[in-house]
């Protein structure tokens, strides 16, 4: 399954290989797609409400990088949408970007992680 979002250096792509119990994704975009964060997700039902659905969610993150924004949010989604683990590697690189380039970003892999979902 592949799914993207956005154009040019804002643009986010997203890799899925559905496996036996999970689903394990590749999530990167940018001018340097690389390994900066992996979250692993566990579906449970949700806290508050029993009858919905929810996640518990995880996240390594490489020294220096912040690609947790990306990885924990699709990771979560994933789960609670499919019903199964979900596993997220992240890696969303912008030489000099701004907020503006950031929540940009943000809001494209949320969109591919809605579209794999």
């Amino acid at each position: 399954m592949r799914a993207s979002a956005g154009t040019g250096t804002h643009r986010v792509r997203a890799e899925a290989t559905v496996l036996s119990n999970g689903v394990s994704v590749i999530l990167v975009g940018g001018t340097l797609p690389h390994i900066g964060a992996v979250a692993i997700a566990v579906p449970r039902p949700s806290l508050a409400d029993p009858a919905m659905p929810s996640a518990t969610t995880s996240v390594y993150t490489v020294v220096g990088h912040k690609d947790d924004e990306f990885a924990r949010p699709a990771a979560h989604l994933l789960a609670q949408e499919l019903g199964c683990l979900a596993v997220v590697t992240a890696g969303v690189h912008l030489d000099n970007a701004t907020q503006q380039d950031v929540e940009l970003l943000v809001a494209n892999s949320q969109l591919a992680s809605e579209r794999l979902a």
